[in-house]
């Protein structure tokens, strides 16, 4: 591996996932300079030592690679390419050697803001995340990333500082395909645990205790685990809301149908998904589609709603 002297780090983006991940960096030592809309929400970062600053320009004097977290295609479009973008540089005309986006947003906006960064003489890598916040807390997520090898290998060590699991899968947006196969999957996991839960409901079994066997058998997982809990005690408290979760599986049946693979169960959870949202759940955690499931039931408490 080549070595590179220390750079400067700098972080775009603090929302609850923002946070959870820059703050594993700052628990490891590392120093950052961090950036978000919302100035009140760079806080948490600030207490820690992180420094803050006022503009993008102001954050990319001060970095060497820039860690970008955000939600939706057009905001990485904006704080990439934008007038006041990263790209844009600072004062001092200085721009980030290597931008490192673990956004989940569609392959087309992530090679776009790619492209534009390669133009730029800047490296780009495309690396999302598997894991809610509270699991990166708990050092139990997982990166995926794709780009070139050398930025890669430039910022390994700092997505090893953020998750025990780092994958690489080669140039490209490779890494947001399999991300949104993953949170295909996921969503399809969930759907799949709402419907038997309310089965063995409606036949006597309490979800707790269905729940309990469940994380105990050869079906047990992170995902029953986190989810069963959820659906036990019908507490829809966020980690990724329903409506996150159609933005996933919009984006990874549009990338289903461009390479002509055929999704039949992933078409069926995305309705589900939808209906659950016409439900009132969509800031509701994603585990809400258990409502859904126990009100086609018959069962008594879904008729009063999460």
């Amino acid at each position: 591996m080549e070595h590179y002297p220390h750079p400067r780090l700098g972080w775009l983006g603090t929302g609850r996932m923002g946070v959870a991940m820059s703050e594993r960096l700052l628990d490891a030592g590392e120093k950052l300079t961090v950036w978000n809309r919302t100035r009140a929400k760079t806080a948490p970062l600030a207490d820690k030592g992180a420094e803050v600053a006022d503009t993008i320009g102001e954050l990319t004097e001060h970095a060497d690679i820039v860690f970008v977290v955000v939600t939706a295609s057009a905001d990485l479009l904006e704080v990439v390419t934008g007038p006041a973008g990263l790209l844009h540089g600072g004062a001092n005309g200085h721009r980030p050697a290597v931008i490192v986006d673990f956004s989940t947003v569609s392959a087309e906006a992530s090679a776009q803001a790619s492209t534009a960064a390669a133009e730029a003489g800047v490296a780009f890598l495309a690396a999302p995340v598997s894991g809610n916040p509270d699991m990166v807390a708990e050092g139990r997520a997982a990166i995926v990333a794709s780009g070139t090898a050398e930025a890669f290998e430039r910022v390994r060590p700092y997505l090893d500082k953020i998750a025990p699991t780092v994958t690489y899968t080669g140039p490209g947006q490779t890494s947001l395909l399999v991300k949104l196969c993953h949170n295909l999957m996921l969503g399809m996991v969930t759907q799949s645990l709402v419907e038997v839960t309310a089965l063995a409901e409606k036949g006597g079994v309490s979800r707790a205790d269905f729940i309990d066997f469940i994380n105990g058998s050869v079906l047990g997982s992170t995902v029953t685990r986190h989810k069963g809990r959820a659906l036990a005690e019908r507490d829809y408290t966020p980690t990724v809301t329903t409506t996150m979760l159609r933005k996933d599986f919009d984006l990874g049946l549009a990338a289903a149908r461009a390479l002509e693979v055929p999704m039949p169960l992933g078409a069926m959870v995305q309705q589900l998904i939808q209906t659950a949202i016409a439900h009132g759940h969509g800031e509701s955690d994603y585990a809400s589609l258990f409502e859904l499931a126990a009100r086609a039931a018959g069962l008594d408490h879904a008729e009063h709603g999460a």
